[in-house]
């Protein structure tokens, strides 16, 4: 868990602090009050508060001391916590999105689950968990030590039952761990299938299906429900084992001191000293138990947030050279990505002149969007590459090269927010009111309420297919870059709003601009200067 970030290694630190001056001021504490207790009991004139003044103002400090330890290591605890989980998070982040499409889209749902609600289960795991550990480690063998230094038979009995505790930990934790895993995934399974259904319902209302959700939504939240209730058992049943077997262990103490107390067998104060002693034996290891179940869920989704980081961060680093895109042809050199099963594909060799209109054309699946993903950078080929200026693509600096090409994808991304934020989401739009009128997009922000105002949902709800692709056409169209990247541009348009948006891809070739459309309806055909066949499985 370290590797979350530097500021564990500081919660660590601070927490055994915390826990050594916790575990001392507790064992000093149980010898002060037994011996008090033991004098008053044993000697009536020294009941008064006059000759106890001192001692009670030093248990008085030590239970201050224990105190004032254990409020610095919750405060720390809830601050590292939130600091943890903020890390790992922009870390998770980072790295799926650094991610290639294809990689991306595989690990979208548990990147989703994980950041989303996955890792504040973490929040048990450092407030409770890790401190809990920390002084079962020092208070429970200092306890042991101390009890067995005024009663070694009530040391004894204390180190007979208290291995049974880490047993059964250690049994139930096994099960625990498997169940907190499957309980993740049941998490992230329900997230993405809600979503998704929820994404679908205004369809589904138009086409009068509205109520087989509901089922649905249910199904699935009663899966979920019941590998949640299954965990919770387990939980319950290891806690009343573990209490179990700690009240077990000091009543065996109670029992053999009280029987030696009887016929004189101890003094007083060591049977005291050993009896208040004996609960602090168990109570860390208790606390442990308690903590562990509702840290195994945060836990899991480290393991899993850290599996995510450890894949993509395997991916090679960027290059850094820069090129000038504007009037520069692309060409495609054998370019080939492998495909999920592993087989080859046949190269594909082309070149994109500037001022030209040219289109990629070939069966679904053969690696036409792949193609584009390649040219920008996005996803690195397995064998080829793309030459711009001499530069392989892959040498090239992202950014630099990003911010001279506009793409638009098969379904163009859109964010919650207005029509004016996902307009410009990529940078801004010189000339939005002709871009707007190329797309057709400006009919769309007449028959909006507030135009470019209208607030818009995940993914663009409030907006149909056709308003969408209409907005990430102008979004494109208005760009100044120099490349310009259309997957499938006019799917989901009208043939009015098509042929105008077709007109527009072509004088922007006329201008001497870069343009690469993937297509095959006859009306994208029709505009072609230059047609790709791409026949051989780029990618899948």
């Amino acid at each position: 868990m370290t590797r979350a970030s530097a500021s564990v290694r500081r919660f660590l630190l601070a927490t055994v602090c915390c826990g050594v001056v916790t575990a001392a001021a507790t064992i000093a504490s149980a010898v002060v009050v037994a011996h008090l207790v033991a004098a008053v009991i044993t000697d009536p004139a020294t009941r008064t508060f006059a000759r106890w003044t001192s001692t009670l103002l030093l248990l008085g400090g030590l239970w201050a001391l224990r105190t004032s330890a254990q409020w610095a290591q919750a405060r720390i605890s809830q601050r590292e916590a939130s600091g943890a989980i903020a890390d790992l998070s922009t870390q998770v982040l980072t790295a799926v999105t650094s991610a290639s499409p294809r990689a991306l889209a595989a690990q979208r749902d548990a990147a989703a689950a994980v950041v989303l609600r996955g890792l504040d289960g973490l929040r048990p795991y450092f407030t409770s968990y890790l401190p809990a550990l920390v002084l079962a480690v020092l208070l429970t063998p200092a306890a042991v030590a101390v009890i067995a230094g005024y009663d070694v038979a009530s040391a004894g009995i204390v180190l007979v039952a208290l291995p049974l505790i880490p047993l059964f930990m250690v049994l139930i934790g096994l099960v625990t761990a498997d169940r907190s895993a499957a309980a993740l995934q049941a998490m992230t399974t329900l997230q993405a299938r809600v979503l998704d259904l929820v994404a679908g319902i205004p369809t589904l209302r138009a086409l009068g299906r509205a109520d087989g959700p509901e089922r649905r939504i249910a199904d699935l939240n009663a899966a979920h429900r019941r590998s949640a209730m299954s965990t919770l058992r387990i939980a319950f049943m290891s806690s009343l084992v573990l209490e179990l077997l700690a009240t077990l262990g000091v009543a065996l103490v109670a029992v053999s001191v009280g029987l030696r107390l009887v016929y004189g067998g101890m003094t007083l104060a060591d049977g005291l000293t050993a009896l208040l002693l004996a609960p602090e034996v168990f109570w860390p290891l208790r606390r442990v138990g308690v903590a562990f179940h509702a840290a195994q869920d945060g836990k899991a989704a480290a393991d899993k947030a850290f599996e995510l980081i450890g894949t993509t961060a395997q991916r090679p680093a960027h290059g850094t050279r820069t090129v000038c895109a504007a009037g520069s042809p692309l060409t495609l050199e054998h370019l080939s990505v492998v495909d999920r099963d592993g087989a080859r594909p046949d190269d594909l060799t082309a070149t994109i002149t500037p001022g030209r209109v040219t289109v990629l054309t070939g069966p679904n699946g053969a690696g036409k969007s792949t193609t584009l993903q390649v040219i920008a950078g996005l996803t690195p080929p397995t064998s080829g590459r793309v030459i711009v200026e001499g530069v392989d693509v892959a040498d090239l600096d992202p950014r630099a090269w990003w911010a001279q090409l506009s793409w638009l994808a098969q379904r163009p991304v859109l964010v919650p927010g207005t029509v004016a934020e996902n307009l410009q989401l990529f940078g801004p739009v010189p000339r939005l009111d002709e871009a707007c009128t190329a797309a057709g997009f400006d009919e769309v922000l007449a028959d909006l309420p507030l135009g470019t105002a209208t607030v818009l949902g995940r993914g663009g709800v409030g907006l149909s297919l056709g308003q969408r692709q209409r907005l990430g056409l102008a979004r494109t169209l208005g760009s100044s870059a120099p490349v310009l990247l259309f997957d499938e541009p006019t799917a989901h348009l009208d043939p009015d709003t098509e042929a105008r948006v077709l007109a527009a891809i072509s004088e922007r070739a006329h201008r001497g601009d870069t343009v690469v459309i993937v297509g095959h309806r006859h009306s994208v055909l029709a505009i072609a200067d230059d047609i790709v066949e791409v026949s051989g499985r780029v990618a899948v």
